[in-house]
């Protein structure tokens, strides 16, 4: 068992799910939607950002899900949900009232004891900025402990985007430097941001490399691309993190689904540091 599954194995819920209210649902796009979560009995989560939890739904089985939202917002949770297969379709149709088996959470979390004092560059592509919201949001709440945050998103097109309404606080806000980009916009005459990759924002950037980490969560194909970017930015494998997509499908290094090498990602990830996986085959 890792240090991370043994300090896992104290929690109620690690095994038998935990009914959950659905508080509020939001519909972020067409094929996304923000689900507001409440434990029994006002219980919090206890996760860090970065962590995700298993999703349960009788007759349709367990999904794992990355919490959406920071720890420092507490009386709810939240979880963005993509309709991809039938349990997160299912989900979609339920109604606020109705409730849902949370297991978790679980996963090695952003360590933002190691980013106090930093400089973040915070990147995301897709429905990675589900998981980094719970970052950013812990940034917001946390000013003092960060130098100058900066966000980079890049997504589809405009209607892919995520969080439409936090992306207008996070560009209005003094803290956060925010940039988005699609990769097409015909026809989209409201769209005001840039065309091309999310890689196109980083160079114009200025980076104070000792004193920058950069944080990279999107679909595994935007890896290789963003971190080349970054080092020629002056950045160290030692100064990026990455959260990696697997099918986690038990949460606690047991059924060895995740597997990276010798390496679980539901318990020593989702969250790493490049120079941790850096050779590991299949990694990235």
């Amino acid at each position: 068992m890792t240090k991370n599954s043994a300090h896992q194995a104290d929690r109620p819920s690690i095994f038998a799910p935990l009914d959950c209210r659905i508080e509020a649902i939001t519909e972020l796009t067409a094929q996304e939607k923000l689900f507001r979560l409440a434990l029994p009995a006002g219980a919090e989560l206890g996760h860090r950002p970065g962590q995700f939890v298993q999703v349960s739904l009788l007759g349709y089985g367990e999904a794992p899900i990355s919490v959406s939202s920071s720890p420092t917002r507490s009386g709810c949770f939240e979880l963005g949900v993509r309709r991809a297969g039938s349990l997160t379709s299912a989900l979609h149709r339920m109604q606020v009232g109705q409730k849902v088996g949370i297991r978790g959470p679980f996963g090695r979390p952003f360590e933002t004891e190691k980013m106090t004092g930093k400089d973040l560059l915070l990147i995301s592509g897709g429905c990675g900025m589900a998981p980094l919201r719970s970052l950013i949001q812990y940034c917001e709440d946390r000013p003092e402990l960060f130098g100058r945050l900066s966000i980079l998103y890049g997504a589809k097109s405009p209607a892919d985007l995520l969080f439409k309404d936090d992306i207008r606080l996070w560009e209005a806000s003094e803290r956060f430097a925010c940039s988005t980009t699609v990769d097409q916009a015909a026809g989209q005459s409201c769209y005001e941001g840039q065309v091309g990759q999310v890689t196109r924002l980083i160079p114009a950037l200025e980076v104070e490399p000792k004193r920058t980490v950069a944080v990279v969560v999107g679909p595994p194909a935007m890896y290789r691309f963003v971190i080349d970017a970054l080092m020629r930015k002056g950045l160290g494998q030692e100064q990026i993190v990455v959260s990696l997509e697997r099918y986690m499908r038990c949460g606690i290094g047991k059924c060895g689904h995740c597997t990276i090498d010798h390496l679980y990602c539901c318990t020593d990830g989702p969250v790493f540091w490049l120079n941790e996986i850096s050779g590991l085959p299949g990694a990235l």
